[in-house]
């Protein structure tokens, strides 16, 4: 008689590696053929996986998409502490430049931008997942440069982060506009001299 005692049923289906490929087959599906053309059946397929491994982890695709999406976003932005705020700043605008200007984002954030405006499930969540963790980013670096002195107290780290990746949303994901070898400095500056209440210098 076997004294092996059997996993239970539907554990292998959860394992991190089939997780994994089906985020990746999303991500991968949604640049290519955008959130109203995505189905089930394309992420199983580019994953190598039944259906059933995707519905045993999600219930339907907007909840798989809006999950997803969201842990990628929350990742997305680091929170940076070099010892200097033209520095932080110069830091986390290179990291978020560098995720609008990635293929796969470059293509999906255009995308679900249109499906938040038709869907407000989708906007709520996307909403709920950028604001959160931006502004934690936020009143990490402007707290921290009150205390070394380089911002007044009261400074407002939801407008820091409006400053900071507004324009560069605005430019890399909506016109599409190149930035040069000197912008994010220029740009740190700027956020700086905005958030002093000082105009930037010239």
């Amino acid at each position: 008689m076997a004294t092996g005692k059997r996993a239970p049923a539907g554990a292998a289906v959860l394992r991190g590696d089939i997780t994994a490929a089906i985020r990746n087959a999303v991500m991968n599906e949604l640049a290519e053929v955008g959130y109203g053309r995505l189905s089930i059946e394309a992420v199983a397929r580019r994953a190598g996986v039944g259906k059933t491994a995707v519905y045993r982890r999600w219930s339907n695709k907007l909840e798989m998409v809006l999950e997803i999406v969201s842990g990628v976003a929350e990742r997305s932005v680091p929170m940076p502490d070099t010892g200097s705020l033209a520095t932080d700043l110069q830091l986390l605008m290179f990291v978020v430049s560098k995720a609008l200007q990635h293929r796969i984002a470059s293509q999906i954030i255009p995308d679900l931008m249109a499906e938040a405006a038709r869907n407000p499930k989708i906007a709520e969540t996307l909403q709920r997942a950028l604001r959160t963790h931006q502004l934690a980013v936020g009143e990490k670096i402007v707290g921290q440069a009150v205390e070394r002195g380089e911002l007044p107290t009261g400074a407002d780290p939801e407008l820091a982060v409006d400053l900071m990746v507004g324009p560069l949303y605005w430019r890399l994901a909506v016109s599409r506009t190149p930035i040069g070898d000197d912008y994010l400095e220029r740009l740190a500056g700027a956020v700086i001299a905005a958030l002093r209440g000082t105009p930037p210098a010239r």
